[in-house]
């Protein structure tokens, strides 16, 4: 498999420590420390940027409570429409969008060239006027947003090792979370406290605020995003040089130093993915997951049903995601620390499974809300499944581009809880607690086959030996 082979080829490695350039500064654990810490601060505004990102996408969930839907005359099914409309452009554009990123290699201008545009479709959904005109607002958003998240994960891949990817995605993917806890809190105020102003529903400044606010921070990220560690301008020589490093000692070869030879490009590496069955199956296990998360959509929906008002309902949104974020972060650094992923995944998605149980048993308020706060954690699983994603399909960096975005495209599915599954939503939790154990059965397959991947590695090195002769293990796949 090219991942493995690009993995194994422990004579670069040897080539690239031996660098009088690097060889100093790449034994200097200070370097690395401050390579890191440089790295972090400038990634960390992908955190603030994910939060607006499932704000502005999910805040039609949260108008929904105050006149959304009569003011646009919605009725039937058109809301679920405007909620499932947007992935349709999410979809389609996320492999085209990573191929170009990967080409390009320019994170730093592309990502926020379309916060840029998706903060301003936001704002324009504050003056639709009919559900033809949301709708339209609502599409067109899903094209730009598709470049964030594969984007974002596929940049993290490229700067961080197997055992750093882990806790990097939880702290990108909790600003999923913390929109879902804060995003409620931000809507609530808004919701509160602008009715009426300047002569326009509450619910359309929220629009425009959240929307005008992502505008701001895309001029930011402008300057602080990195670009790939060979094309940063604001590091030294020796800085790339480290980076570089740091990638070759982790899978054998760095993305940026391959040799002609070993680069692959756009094309090959989207036919690479599509013809590894391994990408679909993951592509399927993700799916089955994300079904089950989708709940997260209808969050005010579904705390609205423990008996209590518009604003109590928003407010009671936060602290299981508070919760969520708090676990996402200590499995995903505990994931890191063992290397190990499947069984970090499994534990997660079981108690989840706990969770749509209660919900299914019980009417009981204190109960439902304990079920809210057990299907949120199942998030921490599903963030240490991306970086086991990355993990396993290493190199070469065009294909991985892909497989991160393909993966995620395809998993965009959710269950609509209608207002006639209501209050209990059991048609609709049943329907998670299928797909939650079925992804968790499709993992512990995938598992396995890494097993038996890793066996033929260890097979081959032991072939190359000779009788007596030790080595240090080359590369592994983790599990």
């Amino acid at each position: 498999m090219s991942d493995a082979k690009n993995g194994g080829s422990n004579e670069k490695r040897e080539d690239i420590m031996h660098d009088g350039n690097v060889r100093g500064l790449g034994g200097t654990p200070e370097a690395r420390e401050k390579l890191l810490r440089k790295l972090d601060a400038r990634m960390s505004v992908l955190l603030l940027i994910y939060i607006l990102n499932y704000i502005d996408r999910n805040n039609a969930s949260a108008a929904r409570l105050k006149g959304f839907e009569e003011d646009l005359h919605l009725q039937g099914e058109q809301f679920a429409t405007l909620l499932s409309i947007l992935y349709v452009g999410y979809i389609l554009m996320q492999v085209p969008s990573n191929m170009f990123l990967n080409k390009i290699g320019k994170p730093s201008v592309y990502i926020p060239c379309c916060i840029l545009i998706w903060g301003m479709i936001s704002c324009l959904t504050g003056v639709t006027k009919n559900f033809v005109g949301a709708l339209l607002t609502r599409f067109f958003l899903g094209f730009v947003e598709a470049a964030f998240l594969p984007g974002s994960l596929f940049l993290i891949s490229k700067w961080y090792k197997r055992d750093e990817i882990g806790l990097r995605n939880a702290i990108l993917f909790c600003g999923n979370i913390i929109s879902n806890a804060f995003g409620t809190l931000i809507a609530s105020g808004i919701l509160s406290r602008m009715e009426g102003k300047l002569g326009h529903p509450a619910w359309r400044w929220l629009f425009f605020i959240e929307g005008g606010i992502t505008m701001l921070v895309a001029v930011i990220a402008f300057f602080v995003l990195p670009d790939f560690p060979s094309t940063t301008r604001w590091l030294s020589p020796q800085e790339r040089a480290l980076a570089e490093l740091r990638m070759t000692e982790d899978v054998g070869v760095s993305d940026d130093s391959a040799s002609k030879e070993e680069q692959t490009s756009a094309w090959l590496g989207l036919q690479q993915a599509f013809t590894d069955w391994r990408v679909w199956w993951m592509s399927l296990a993700l799916t089955a997951e994300v079904v089950a998360l989708s709940f997260n959509i209808y969050f005010p929906t579904l705390t609205s049903t423990l008996g209590y008002g518009s604003t109590q309902s928003l407010l009671l949104c936060a602290p299981p995601w508070v919760f969520a974020a708090i676990v996402a972060f200590a499995l995903s650094r505990h994931s890191d620390k063992v290397k190990e992923r499947f069984w970090h995944i499994a534990a997660s998605y079981s108690l989840g499974l706990v969770g749509f149980i209660i919900a299914i048993a019980t009417m009981n308020t204190a109960a439902r809300y304990v079920s809210l706060f057990l299907m949120a954690q199942s998030y921490s699983g599903f963030i240490v499944f991306y970086a086991w994603l990355s993990n396993s399909f290493p190199r070469p960096a065009a294909k991985r581009a892909v497989v991160l975005a393909l993966t995620n495209a395809l998993s965009n599915s959710e269950i609509s809880l209608d207002h006639k599954f209501g209050p209990t939503y059991r048609n609709s939790y049943a329907i998670c607690i299928a797909t939650s154990g079925l992804s968790i059965i499709m993992c512990f397959m995938f598992r396995q086959e890494l097993q038996r991947q890793n066996k033929k590695l260890q097979e081959a090195e032991e072939a190359q030996l000779g009788e007596g002769e030790t080595a240090e293990p080359g590369y592994r796949y983790m599990l």
